[in-house]
């Protein structure tokens, strides 16, 4: 019996009724009515029930924009939980503000991998204090000079897989060979070494098992919401739940292995741990917390890249005329493929605006990030809240929002260029914002800029299954599962034209 089954029992009678009569239902069409009449402890818990089947059933962020464009900007997607998706809800909620409390991470990030070790890393640390340590530690691998000296690393990565890219056979997906591209790169800056991914067709073990556990975020989610049915599924998922674990340890232990041998070797090279290296503190600790930093940059820093590369090569096949215009301001930009690297690419604003445009239209992280009212409550995009309360900004809600971008389902990458009265470009915040921003923006930016541009210098690329939908298709089990992209390369000479 699956979970989706387990679940399904005791849902199926009620979905209906929980998803409408929610006491979101009490927001008007605008829902600028007071949000503090909560009663969020006299709400039975079973009323998160369509909140949690859908995310076991990979549908959620889909779902949840219905309920935005339904009740409005404000939603309650469980008893004590909040959903927005305004401009306004990203600052308040993420930024920091002076002489405003920060709204801290919820225990959605308690767990994961190293959790059982006691040690937390850059991404699942709660503590404001212990988080800001951790992002100063890490702060010189991120630097702009760091990413100038990673770049020959990225290059090489990248020219690898445009080089075999032509000897795979007709319908390779690309979005699975994108995936294999950021784990290279993002493992040989993290850990000194790349995973091979690329040259050997195949997914490194340790990225086998980390995205099968990432899948299974969902039952997690359950467990914590549901304490008493988590308590059942402990028991009839047992044997799944046991291979999770053992699973877990596998990737700690890869994890730490990778990192002592990155210590243990004499290197010249410019990767994450050249820098962080340099700050002392007992080896055997630091080894532990390194890897689990490593761990959780190569997570956050890989899918999220591929997932916009292959929304990008997604939208380009489906609409020649966006890879005419990107392949025509890279060609007429640079007489070499060689020419082509991070510095000169900034330069290109087609490029940037198919870019920003991807992670508008399909945000690389598909869930909100989800965060407490401060004591004292606090006021959310015109609602002042009581402290406790959960609160997001959801990606997809807020991009796909007619209120806030005109055409929202349709990939325009005109609308980032000039001025553009029309849409609340603030509303997508692919990289969040405030102290808990991704420290990676401008490597993961680096890739898709080198990736993209090279890949339209030197190819033409033809999708063999336009039947493909990008959003009917894709489904959230903590990252995208996203539909197969099989292509067909065609090589581009010299002079830009196809051989």
């Amino acid at each position: 019996m699956t979970t989706d089954h387990v679940l399904y029992y005791g849902a199926d009678v009620r979905i209906t009724h929980n998803v409408y009569s929610l006491p979101l239902s009490s927001y008007p069409e605008s829902g600028l009515e007071a949000a503090v009449d909560l009663t969020i402890t006299l709400v039975p818990s079973e009323r998160q029930i369509p909140y949690s089947y859908w995310f076991l059933g990979g549908r959620q962020p889909f779902k949840v924009l219905e309920l935005h464009m339904k009740y409005g900007p404000v939603v309650r997607v469980a008893p004590n939980e909040l959903s927005f998706n305004t401009p306004t809800s990203w600052r308040d909620i993420y930024s920091n503000r002076q002489g405003q409390k920060t709204f801290v991470k919820s225990d959605f990030y308690d767990g994961g991998i190293f959790a059982s070790r006691g040690v937390h890393s850059i991404i699942t640390e709660r503590d404001v204090d212990a988080h800001a340590e951790m992002r100063k530690y890490l702060a010189p691998a991120f630097s702009d000079r760091a990413l100038s000296e990673q770049e020959v690393l990225i290059s090489h990565s990248i020219d690898k897989f445009l080089t075999l890219l032509p000897t795979q056979k007709d319908g390779y997906d690309i979005s699975k060979g994108y995936e294999m591209l950021t784990f290279d790169i993002i493992g040989d800056l993290a850990f000194g070494e790349s995973f091979g991914a690329v040259e050997s067709a195949e997914p490194h073990p340790w990225i086998s098992i980390i995205l099968g556990a990432l899948t299974q975020g969902a039952l997690a989610d359950v467990f914590k919401r549901f304490p008493m049915l988590g308590k059942v599924l402990m028991v009839v998922l047992r044997p799944q739940i046991a291979k999770l674990t053992k699973d877990t340890a596998t990737v700690e232990d890869m994890a730490i292995d990778l990192v002592e041998r990155r210590i243990g070797r004499e290197s010249s090279r410019k990767d994450f741990l050249t820098r962080l290296l340099a700050n002392g503190g007992e080896k055997s600790v630091e080894a532990l917390q390194l890897a689990a930093h490593a761990s959780d940059l190569v997570i956050a820093g890989s899918e999220t890249t591929a997932t916009a590369l292959s929304t990008i090569t997604y939208y380009m096949l489906q609409n020649p005329e966006i890879a005419r215009k990107l392949r025509q301001e890279v060609r007429s930009n640079f007489r070499r493929y060689e020419d082509i690297n991070g510095r000169s690419t900034q330069a290109l604003p087609y490029l940037k605006a198919v870019i920003l445009e991807s992670m508008r239209i399909y945000p690389p992280l598909p869930f909100a990030l989800p965060r407490v009212v401060p004591k004292g409550g606090a006021e959310v995009d015109g609602h002042f809240l009581p402290a406790d309360v959960i609160v997001s900004t959801n990606p997809l809600a807020a991009c796909l929002d007619h209120r806030n971008f005109h055409e929202p389902a349709s990939f325009i990458p005109e609308r980032w260029l000039g001025e553009n009265t029309q849409d609340a470009s603030d509303a997508s915040q692919p990289f969040s914002l405030g102290t808990r921003s991704c420290m990676g923006r401008s490597l993961g930016l680096l890739e898709l800029r080198l990736t993209l541009a090279k890949l339209v210098w030197k190819y033409e690329l033809e999708l063999l299954n336009p039947s493909v939908d990008w959003h009917r298709d894709s489904l959230m089990q903590t990252i995208w599962q996203k539909p197969k992209l099989a292509i067909k390369t065609v090589r581009i000479d010299q002079e830009g034209l196809i051989k």
